[in-house]
């Protein structure tokens, strides 16, 4: 069939004719893109995942280690989405730039993943967990979750459909009030809880030599996990206010604010519990409030993940439609998803298939475990479009750069080579995992050469149209 890039840029540019529809508007401020990237990042898992770290490592120190090694890892990929962003700020973002980088296939399997289980399987987790520490305030049987759950995936679907404007702005604030939770729990607790970590066991026992190093890596391996999400701010890259310049500064302020405030919430669950305490909690931050300020400390800690998942919720839905709508563009994807709303400038039938699909998963047993099997594709994607920063470099010289990476080749080598590492664990934990992340992917293969057909007999017949 001849499939190659610049066929598809082709395709691209006629699969939907800019002057039947209106295009996508740059209305996000800095401090907009800068609550995405928060948001994004913040979930769950800094407040239950201290506690496994705290078992691989064994003592406060290697603990903090691990969470400020992992930041900084983080930072470096995105310093490398920046400079991609900045360069390429178009809806899709990172589907854009595998795209340049390797070609249509390649990008259409990061979507088809995206699609299939990694962003609207992470919505569905995401707005369950809300509905679950809902059920902190309000009394919800498992089947009322649920359907809190997909209450939550349609009214979010609602706001942004609406514009992004006003879900750009909720998001400010919502990630304001989360910010202003932790801050205020940390300084409650070095201000009312004095000596209590120095006074207690500073260490387990733990393996030693390579032994440890293993166990870093493990703990390293769930501290990325809890600040991924950076690239999601990337999605939205057509509808940034000044993307050259806000891109770069919402992705690294954004990241670094992440880092000083996991770092600091750590700190603190050292400071007022013991080691053990840590390692045995399964809500370690809710104990930690608790030991601080009570049973108000403890559902202080439950409504700001309420907060959290709300807001994480809502960037995700807010972004990951615009990867839909990009594949639309490119005749890879229905082409109804292409649309943009000619009153609120959305791309309002891309958000509607996202919603149906997301509350399907919710409503779907096991649904958990397809989400969990798609973040090694994840890191496969991360890794690429890292590599890609490199591969552009070489190809695309010429291109401009508004942005460029600080400590170039070797941030973007560095953050390629962790995620190869993330991966190999990944493999030698749970192998079973890994293999089907990657067939999950894999299925995408037959159905991008059906979407490209599709788009080069539409083109064809369009051709052939123009020319009688």
């Amino acid at each position: 069939m001849g499939l190659n890039p610049s066929m598809f840029e082709q395709l691209g540019a006629h699969a939907v004719p800019k002057n039947r529809q209106p295009e996508l508007v740059r209305v996000l401020g800095i401090w907009e893109a800068t609550a995405i990237v928060v948001a994004s990042m913040i979930g769950s898992a800094i407040f239950v995942v201290p506690s496994q770290i705290t078992r691989e490592v064994g003592s406060a120190r290697a603990g903090v280690a691990v969470w400020v090694l992992s930041g900084i890892l983080s930072l470096f990929g995105a310093m490398s989405f920046a400079e991609l962003g900045a360069m390429m700020p178009q809806a899709g973002g990172q589907y854009v730039y595998l795209r340049k980088a390797y070609g249509p296939l390649v990008s259409f399997l990061f979507g088809w993943t995206l699609f299939l289980a990694a962003q609207s399987g992470g919505i569905a987790a995401v707005a369950a967990g809300f509905a679950r520490y809902l059920a902190t305030f309000l009394t919800l049987s498992v089947g009322q979750q649920r359907l809190a759950a997909g209450a939550v995936i349609l009214v979010l679907t609602g706001i942004n459909y609406c514009g992004i404007r006003q879900s750009g702005r909720m998001q400010s604030l919502l990630t304001g009030i989360t910010t202003g939770i932790v801050v205020l729990l940390f300084l409650l607790g070095y201000l009312l809880v004095r000596g209590v970590a120095a006074s207690s066991e500073g260490s387990l026992p733990g393996p030693v030599g390579i032994g440890f190093l293993s166990s870093f890596g493990v703990a390293a391996a769930a501290a990325l996990w809890a600040y991924d999400g950076w690239n999601t701010l990337t999605f939205a890259g057509g509808e940034i206010n000044k993307p050259e310049r806000n891109i770069p500064i919402a992705l690294l302020g954004g990241t670094g604010l992440v880092i000083v405030m996991y770092v600091g919430l750590n700190l603190l669950y050292y400071h007022v519990l013991t080691v053990p305490e840590i390692a045995r909690s399964p809500r370690v931050a809710a104990d930690a409030a608790t030991r601080i300020l009570g049973i108000r400390g403890s559902q202080a800690v439950a409504a700001a993940i309420v907060i959290s998942a709300f807001g994480s919720a809502n960037v995700s839905v807010l972004a990951g439609a615009r990867v839909y709508y990009a594949m639309a563009q490119d005749g890879l994807f229905f082409g109804w998803c292409a649309a943009v709303h000619p009153r609120f400038r959305t791309p309002h039938h891309a958000l509607i298939a996202q919603a149906g699909w997301s509350v399907l998963l919710v409503s779907m047993a096991g649904y958990e475990q397809l989400f969990t099997y798609t973040v090694f594709a994840a890191w496969i994607f991360y890794a690429l479009t890292a590599f890609g920063l490199i591969v552009l470099r070489w190809t695309q010289p010429q291109w401009p750069r508004p942005y460029r990476v600080v400590g170039y080749p070797w941030v973007p080598l560095v953050f390629v080579v962790t995620a190869m590492l993330f991966m190999a664990n990944t493999v030698v934990r749970n192998l079973l995992e890994a293999g089907l992340g990657v067939l999950l992917m894999a299925l995408g293969v037959p159905v991008y050469f059906f979407w490209a057909r599709k788009a080069i007999v539409g083109e064809e017949r369009r051709l052939n149209k123009t020319d009688e």
